[in-house]
């Protein structure tokens, strides 16, 4: 009942009041509406009971004006700026890493597709079902799959950077 109370304090329009109905049976209602005089209104600590105030941008928010394609925009003031021997040995780094993680994922691979022998891996002994069997080598083909496309962007993003 408690999570019914938040959620509806989340839904309500800012400056919304919530009453608690109950009926003849006893069942409860959390509405923004009085429905009857038995409703009780509701003090919901911490409840937003006014809509927020407008206010102008904040410092440094301006909005970027539109640049022509192809162009840079400028960078703010007061935006840090890397200098080109700290640039490249940042993307040496993260080639380095790039590059650890394709050989890893191309020896998974390779033991993926060892398992896999050329389409008919060996039926194990807890596989007298043949539906258990084929779930499995599904399963494998499509753990196959997404290490093929693991690699594939690897490659993409090993060639992105500069």
């Amino acid at each position: 009942m408690a999570w019914a109370a938040v959620l509806l304090c989340m839904a309500a329009p800012a400056q919304a009041q919530i009453f608690m109905c109950t009926d003849a049976q006893g069942h409860k209602e959390l509405t923004d509406v009085r429905r009857n005089p038995a409703c009780k209104l509701l003090d919901l600590p911490g409840a937003i009971t006014e809509p927020p105030r407008k206010t102008g941008p904040l410092a440094g928010s301006a909005k970027p004006a539109v640049q022509a394609a192809g162009s840079v925009a400028p960078a703010p003031g007061a935006f840090p700026r890397v200098d080109g021997a700290e640039q490249r040995a940042r993307d040496l780094d993260r080639r380095q890493i790039l590059q650890d993680e394709l050989r890893s994922e191309e020896q998974k691979l390779a033991a993926q597709r060892q398992e896999m022998n050329e389409g008919q891996p060996e039926r194990q002994g807890n596989e007298r079902n043949y539906a258990k069997y084929q779930e499995r080598v599904a399963q494998m083909k499509d753990n196959i799959n997404r290490t093929q496309q693991n690699v594939e962007a690897l490659k993409r993003e090993i060639a992105n950077i500069r």
